[in-house]
């Protein structure tokens, strides 16, 4: 079988420091868009999780879904401190991500190891 390219991890969060959503998609802006408009049932729109304050980009879904799953089973503390690393005021990097202003310049998740 062969792999669809591209994945994206991101976290999203209901306000500064509130609650946290971690999920894994190929198409990050449509995907967060969903979620941003309430368009799904289920936790981020029951809880207003909204707010994209982290993303990393894989060459794999699988890549994604794997790294996903793996910020999942961390505690709280440990994914504050991974969004506050990159993104320490908790904006809302959603606008640039889907082109209303400059990219963050973050390596990709292969140029780290």
């Amino acid at each position: 079988m062969k792999e669809e390219a591209g994945g994206w991890v991101y976290i999203l969060a209901s306000a500064h420091m509130g609650t946290l959503y971690t999920g894994s998609t190929r198409d990050i802006i449509r995907r967060v868009y969903e979620h941003k408009e309430g368009l799904l049932p289920g936790f981020t729109r029951k809880y207003g999780v909204t707010r994209l304050v982290w993303f990393e980009a894989y060459d794999s879904v699988s890549a994604a879904y794997s790294r996903e799953q793996q910020i999942k089973k961390w505690r709280r503390d440990w994914k504050i401190a991974l969004i506050e690393e990159k993104n320490p005021r908790w904006e809302d990097l959603y606008p640039t991500l889907a082109g209303y202003g400059p990219l963050p310049k973050w390596p990709r998740a292969a140029d780290l190891e």
